[in-house]
């Protein structure tokens, strides 16, 4: 690494760039400030991802999100929209069916929870949109030098090695780049161009899993949702049987008989529409999530593609017996 300069003050950032000064290691000394090298990067993980924008949560590595932060959106976004369905229930408007649907008594044990998890779904789903948007942005980087003419091998691999990781602040949280430096890195550990695909092709497999596993909250509650669904049903069956069996052997007053059996209707009537809205939020759930997944297959295609138009095909190593590939 070359020598501080002389003077502390730092040339001014390019534009679309970010001035930002390396943290000394934990458990480090830090350096005096006038030795101080600021880091010119074009994209800040740690500034610009949403989550880390709030200052009280980590964000999640690559497109995954933190659990805490997403659950604390989703349960504000619920209590606002039991609120409203409450209103709804309560006034005399023509949507008043609807807010019954979620806050009548006997159905809030299912619709409740139901609507926690479809709204927590749902931001993560969001949350995963943004967050691809920055992971995207590392393709139009230019991080390694595409004329025609440039070739890999172990001397330039260190430039470019250096380049990549001066473009942003670290290169373990964007997908691409993680890439690049885990190949780059090992360069002088290979022996051909096929052990480079062979690294990448590996990474490849582990930012694909990761990014499955992402997923996983989400096609848990697309599993949960419906079963809370079914749950109210046989609730509401249970309600519904219990008070025809009272309405039949408790009087033989008719009029008796008619206000027991307004209280099977609503049993019945919990049983059918918690599972209509668990089916619903279940079928909404499942196309957002799959949407936002293919996003991010697509994002991996072209990281593919990049790594191997960009990286693979201009290597040039040195097998063992000193022959060039």
């Amino acid at each position: 690494m070359e020598p501080a300069p002389a003077s502390p003050k730092p040339n001014p950032a390019p534009s679309g760039g970010r001035l930002l000064f390396k943290r000394a290691p934990a458990g480090r000394p830090a350096p005096p400030a006038a030795s101080a090298r600021p880091a010119v990067v074009s994209l800040s993980w740690e500034q610009e991802d949403i989550e880390n924008r709030w200052g009280l949560f980590k964000g999640g590595r690559f497109t995954s999100v933190n659990k805490i932060f997403t659950f604390i959106l989703a349960a504000g976004i619920s209590a606002l929209f039991l609120w409203l369905m409450t209103w709804l229930y309560r006034g005399d408007s023509s949507l008043h069916h609807i807010g019954e649907m979620f806050v009548r008594p006997g159905n809030l044990y299912a619709t409740g929870p139901a609507t926690l998890f479809f709204f927590w779904g749902v931001v993560i789903s969001l949350v995963k949109i943004p967050k691809l948007r920055l992971q995207r942005r590392a393709l139009e980087l230019a991080a390694v030098p595409q004329h025609r003419e440039f070739v890999l091998n172990e001397a330039t691999a260190k430039t470019v090695l250096d380049r990549v990781r001066s473009l942003v602040d670290d290169t373990r949280y964007f997908i691409l780049l993680n890439r690049i430096d885990r190949a780059l890195s090992n360069l002088h550990n290979i022996g051909g161009v096929s052990d480079v695909s062979t690294i990448l092709k590996a990474q490849s497999e582990n930012d694909e899993n990761q990014v499955a596993s992402s997923y996983a909250m989400i096609h848990a509650m697309i599993w949960a949702i419906p079963v809370l669904g079914f749950v109210g049903t046989v609730l509401g069956l249970s309600i519904a049987i219990q008070k025809f069996t009272g309405a039949l052997t408790g009087t033989t007053d008719i009029n008796q008989i008619k206000d027991h059996l307004k209280e099977v209707t609503a049993g019945l009537s919990t049983a059918f529409e918690t599972t209509l809205v668990g089916l619903a939020f279940a079928l909404l759930l499942h196309l957002l999530s799959d949407l936002v997944q293919q996003k991010e297959t697509d994002f991996l295609d072209e990281c593919n593609d990049y790594c191997h138009a960009h990286v693979v095909s201009k290597l040039r190593t040195r097998p063992k017996d000193g022959n060039p590939e």
